[in-house]
């Protein structure tokens, strides 16, 4: 449910947010700034991160201090109150792994070769400013499918975002897989970053997070992120009637609002 009113420091309250745009650049790392920001908004409610990424993709963002991948998921769980990596589909809480759901047991191998084969095919066919690697990336939870290649560099990740505002690129590719497969295997596809997009069984949008903490006590729910129209990633947690959501445009709106609500 979105809102846009200031609200009493009372309650059992927390903040969910989002992670790229909300917290952080498009992956970058966390400012020291915001990270004690949120330090000291921990003193004044529970915290807890949902993002569509892996453990170890929303560690490298939000962790500062680390040697190693492991060290940083660690670190991470142990920070935030709740960690939510791939829309919630693995959930930690204060350390301790609540759950961990799998995309493939859910659909079977045949069927998701099927999906796969069906989305290298179709971006063998784009020209765009620039292909590179990893195009479809396998997580417990869901697919991540991006025509550019996860392993493109900043600036063609920027060169992409751009070319896709005009062409509707991941637009057009979401509905020939809604077309080819939409009744099938009753897929939601969610355009989350600047270079790609989600694809994971309905309701496995980042609502699925809430299930873990709906019954926990808290009287508010508030959630921040920034792909919170029709078809962004954000969209159904942001207007979820269990949430009380607010749209940002980057980590200084985020700090600016969150300052308003609860300092």
């Amino acid at each position: 449910m979105s809102n846009n009113t200031s609200v009493a420091k009372t309650g059992k309250t927390m903040c969910l947010f989002d992670v790229d745009m909300t917290l952080t650049n498009y992956r970058q790392k966390i400012t020291q700034e915001m990270e004690q920001f949120l330090e000291e908004l921990k003193e004044k409610v529970t915290v807890g991160l949902v993002g569509g990424s892996d453990l170890g993709k929303i560690a490298e963002q939000m962790v500062r201090s680390g040697e190693n991948s492991s060290q940083l998921i660690y670190n991470m769980i142990h920070k935030y109150d709740y960690v939510f990596a791939e829309n919630g589909l693995v959930a930690y809480k204060k350390g301790s792994l609540l759950a961990k759901e799998s995309i493939l047991k859910f659909i079977g191998e045949e069927k998701l070769q099927k999906f796969i084969n069906y989305c290298l095919l179709y971006m063998s066919e784009l020209t765009i400013p620039a292909k590179r690697g990893n195009f479809i990336e396998f997580r417990n939870g869901l697919i991540n499918v991006c025509p550019v290649g996860r392993s493109c560099s900043q600036r063609e990740r920027d060169e992409f975002a751009a070319y896709d505002k005009v062409h509707k690129v991941r637009e057009k590719f979401i509905e020939a897989l809604n077309d080819k497969f939409g009744e099938e295997l009753d897929l939601v596809f969610s355009i989350g970053g600047q270079i790609s997009f989600d694809v994971f069984p309905k309701g496995w949008d980042k609502t699925f997070c809430l299930r873990y903490i709906e019954d926990e006590g808290f009287e508010k729910i508030y959630f921040f992120g920034d792909k919170t129209f029709p078809g962004g990633n954000d969209y159904e947690i942001y207007t979820d009637p269990r949430t009380i959501g607010y749209s940002v445009t980057s980590p200084e709106h985020t700090k600016q609002i969150v300052s308003q609500l609860f300092f």
